[in-house]
């Protein structure tokens, strides 16, 4: 282990982000009904420039109207290339309420972007006097996100969670694939008269684990564009979580009831998690460092990894 022992990520659910457009509130209710840990109303993406200042008002009023429950409570601003976020930001945090907890912001290229964000965000909680500190998520989407991912990943403080957004991805990335997330008919590898299909997301994905596991960040999966492909989402998720992700988005409210069974642990992987502990202090009782469960090797290491699966199971249940 480095002498600079990485810090823990929030200790949150965030099984499933729950999206929905800043200009439907007519869907808010339903969203806040819902399973999903967090919401993310949107301001960006999915609002027409037509509808940006409305859909802003939208929510606005939703934060404090609609009962959000113990939700994490996030907005996702327009991108700094554009003239509407510094509007988003400032409107948000002079006129909304004290339910907001998070801003996501889109298409981070640089430290810079959050240092940005960051400091109109300081400015506007002073003057206002909040009395809670808004943290920040925010969406890798480009080819310079990934470059920077980790100075990304320490910009700031405020800095809670951080996503892989496929689609913005493959387009800068020059990628020849129109689909969001999941397998791709042309990234295959051929052998024996049978094509064996990767995943081209996932050193994108391995790559922004490792940066936010090593500045405490939660590392999230971006959405995954078939809604009626129940299967592809599912396979999708299990590949991030083994990766070590702690959750993914949803665009359509049937995704959230299997993302939070893809990242929730089994009782069965908890339970054999505490065999595990406990085969492990029965060890150390006898002064042994190692001992063998179920005709495997388990060791310190392993501690480790049971003590991931424990924690998690005990924060969602709690």
């Amino acid at each position: 282990m480095s002498f600079k022992i990485q810090p823990a990520a929030p200790a949150r659910p965030n099984r499933c982000q729950l999206f929905g457009p800043g200009s439907r509130p007519a869907i808010f209710e339903k969203m806040a009904a819902s399973d999903a840990d967090v919401i993310n109303l949107d301001l960006e993406d999915s609002v027409a420039p037509s509808d940006k200042d409305s859909a802003r008002a939208n929510v606005i009023a939703a934060i404090s109207d609609v009962d959000w429950g113990n939700k994490t409570f996030s907005v996702r601003i327009n991108g700094l290339d554009t003239p509407f976020w510094y509007r988003d930001v400032v409107d948000l945090l002079e006129q909304a309420g004290e339910r907001l907890d998070q801003i996501m912001i889109p298409k981070v290229g640089c430290a810079g972007d959050i240092y940005a964000v960051d400091a109109l965000v300081t400015a506007v909680e002073a003057a206002k006097g909040r009395a809670k500190r808004i943290s920040f998520e925010v969406i890798i989407e480009s080819a310079a996100g990934i470059a920077h991912v980790e100075e990304i990943a320490a910009a700031s403080p405020r800095l809670q969670a951080m996503s892989l957004g496929a689609a913005d991805f493959a387009a800068s990335m020059g990628m020849q694939t129109t689909g969001i997330g999941g397998t791709q008919e042309n990234y295959y590898m051929h052998r024996d008269g049978q094509k064996h299909w990767s995943d081209p997301w996932h050193w994108a994905q391995a790559a922004i684990v490792a940066a936010c596991r090593t500045h405490g960040v939660l590392p999230v999966d971006g959405p995954f564009g078939d809604f009626s492909d129940d299967e592809g989402f599912r396979a999708q998720a299990r590949r991030s979580a083994t990766l070590g992700m702690v959750g993914k988005w949803a665009i359509h409210p049937k995704q959230v009831a299997i993302a939070n069974e893809v990242f929730t642990p089994s009782a069965e992987a908890v339970a054999e998690a505490r065999e595990i502990l406990a085969a492990m202090e029965a060890a150390k009782a006898k002064g042994e460092g190692a001992t063998v469960y179920k005709g495997r090797l388990v060791d310190i290491a392993s501690i480790k990894q049971a003590e991931v699966i424990v924690r998690q199971s005990e924060m969602i249940s709690g």
